[in-house]
């Protein structure tokens, strides 16, 4: 029997520490074993864990030995600013599956690895399904062509990886979108089956084409010449299992949040339901009407909600404040999302990284593409697509409307690639960057699959590293380039275990600085959360209470914890 201290909250909010305990079965893939471990989450302000170990130092504490304390003057002396710019929605596969060196190469995934197996889990399918819906539904123009590919266009897919093309076979040029495919919380723990990944076909929503990936190269994508100028890292997984929204929220504070008295709340219709009575299962509860193969048509289930069991929301949720996709209540504060509707968030209280910097004195922003045209248009609609879940610190309290914090610190990227109207591009060219910067590019320019092509997003952020390379700024610079989640797409890399939360699939990451290594594939284990773990080793931060969790559940099982990033560097 084994033991995981977990943290959840009391009727005050404060933190209080539970025991789960549990058998060790079948060894690392066992999925019971991933509920005994879980339920690592806290509410709460900012407090650490209890006796928790952490791979980073607080600040002042002893260093851990001395490399590691010259490689903390290193970084203190040569990192004066980090940019995280975070795109949508690809495994590392769908973009990178030829890319030289990794360490899975897709070449060489043998047979047993990628067969997808039917609803069953035993079954392997005798071919993918069709891709519901069609692999590109509504008619686009790219160079004179016209691309409309319906459900009948592509049909007897082998049940193995694809290369993604058109109704005649030629490769689907990268600036085409695609049909969206599901991603989201337990969808994606049951499509990894306990590391497993052959169920991807299983529980998705777009039939085989979760298998599909792009061809590319450094003549098709700018992020791929990049990655071989740097350091592309082909072990980084997504810290949480699921969709962009909770991947954005563990981006800016590595845990889930949490909804009060949820069974006696207006949101209970939202609560999943799970198979068993175990509030940490991992999987949804099958409709009667369910297709009992994958071949008949996309799964049902009896309630696919917003909430876990136990009340912390791990799907899409609206934020409290504007902009937001909930309108202000009739008469309410016009500056708020209407509280009542059951899909608002309640306003969140515990840590995050940017009360660690703020808190430090260190100078950060959110910068986000069309953020104050999303303000200014809320009731039109209006293109550029602006992603209002994708939007993090506008779920939090010490970011609310009229804080100085939010004035600060929030900010409008404006629009496009034109510094005359990208104050992101702007701030850069002249030398105003904090010194922790975060950039979430317009919907349109961010890369996910449905309503933003691969082309617009790559060309705008190899637009946006151009400016920082060519910056007053650049010498000291680390650019994080990432993606939030494998947006439903398959990947052959199993995660490494982790905590209930994650991580999940694997996804692309890219180390940019002067002083990267220079063509490197950097095998290092690592997650989202290892760029808070950076971020925090840089400015000598006490680490967030999830970050410190995720390694408490590594070291249970004598694993090594996520690395920090500094695997990528080569420093003086």
């Amino acid at each position: 029997m084994q033991q995981d201290d977990t943290i959840a909250p009391d009727p005050q909010g404060h933190d209080k520490t539970l025991d789960r305990s549990g058998a060790d079965r079948d060894g690392p893939h066992d999925p019971a074993r991933r509920r005994v471990l879980g339920g690592i989450a806290a509410v709460g302000v900012g407090l650490a864990l209890g006796g928790c170990q952490s791979n980073e130092p607080a600040a002042g504490a002893a260093p851990r030995s001395a490399g590691d304390a010259r490689l903390d003057a290193a970084l203190r002396d040569q990192v004066r600013h980090i940019v995280v710019i975070y795109a949508e929605n690809r495994s590392f596969v769908n973009l990178y599956a030829g890319f030289p060196g990794v360490q899975t190469p897709l070449s060489g995934v043998p047979a047993a690895r990628y067969t997808q197996l039917d609803r069953d889990g035993k079954t392997p399918l005798a071919q993918l399904p069709k891709i519901w819906g069609g692999l590109v539904p509504q008619a686009q123009e790219l160079d004179g062509k016209r691309y409309m590919i319906g459900e009948q266009a592509i049909t007897g897919l082998a049940n193995q990886p694809f290369r993604i093309v058109d109704a005649h076979g030629n490769p689907l040029p990268n600036g085409i979108k695609t049909r969206d495919l599901i991603h989201r919380f337990y969808q994606n723990q049951m499509q990894i089956n306990a590391g497993r990944n052959d169920q991807f076909a299983a529980w998705g929503d777009s039939g085989g084409l979760v298998m599909g990936h792009y061809e590319n190269s450094a003549d098709t994508l700018r992020l791929w010449k990049l990655a071989r100028q740097y350091t592309l890292c082909d072990n980084f997984f997504m810290a949480a299992f699921g969709g962009s929204w909770l991947n954005h929220i563990y981006l800016i504070s590595a845990q889930a949040p949490y909804y009060p008295d949820i069974q006696s709340s207006p949101a209970k219709h939202l609560v999943s339901v799970l198979e068993g009575d175990d509030p940490l299962g991992t999987r949804l509860k099958l409709a009667p009407n369910c297709p009992p193969s994958a071949l008949g048509g996309p799964p049902k289930f009896v309630n696919d909600g917003l909430f876990t069991p136990d009340g912390y929301a791990v799907n899409t949720m609206a934020p409290p404040y504007q902009p937001s996709n909930v309108r202000p209540a009739e008469g309410g504060n016009p500056a708020w999302a209407d509280p009542a509707n059951p899909r608002v968030l309640p306003p969140q209280t515990y840590a995050t990284i940017g009360d660690r910097l703020s808190a430090k004195g260190v100078d950060w922003a959110w910068y986000s593409g069309a953020w104050q045209y999303a303000l200014d248009h809320r009731d039109t609609g209006a293109v550029p697509d602006f992603q209002y879940h994708h939007q993090p610190f506008n779920y939090f309290a010490n970011y609310a409307p009229g804080t100085a914090a939010r004035a600060r610190h929030l900010r409008d990227a404006g629009l496009g690639d034109d510094p005359a109207t990208n104050r992101l591009l702007a701030d850069i060219d002249a030398g105003r960057l904090p010194a922790v910067t975060f950039y979430k590019p317009q919907g349109n320019l961010n890369m996910h699959a449905g309503y933003a092509d691969v082309a617009s997003g790559d060309r705008h952020i190899a637009a946006v590293i151009e400016h920082l390379q060519r910056s007053e700024h650049w010498a000291n610079t680390v650019i994080v380039m990432t993606h939030d989640e494998n947006g439903g797409w398959w990947d052959p890399v199993a995660p490494p275990q982790g905590d209930r939360w994650g991580p999940g699939s694997r996804i692309p990451a890219l180390v940019i600085a002067p002083f990267a290594k220079k063509g490197y594939v950097d095998h290092t284990f690592y997650d989202t959360n290892s760029i808070l773990r950076f971020i925090s080793r840089v400015h000598g931060l006490a680490p967030l209470d999830g970050v410190a969790a995720r390694e408490r559940a590594c070291a249970s099982r004598e694993q090594t914890p996520p690395g920090d990033l500094t695997a990528a560097l080569e420093l003086a």
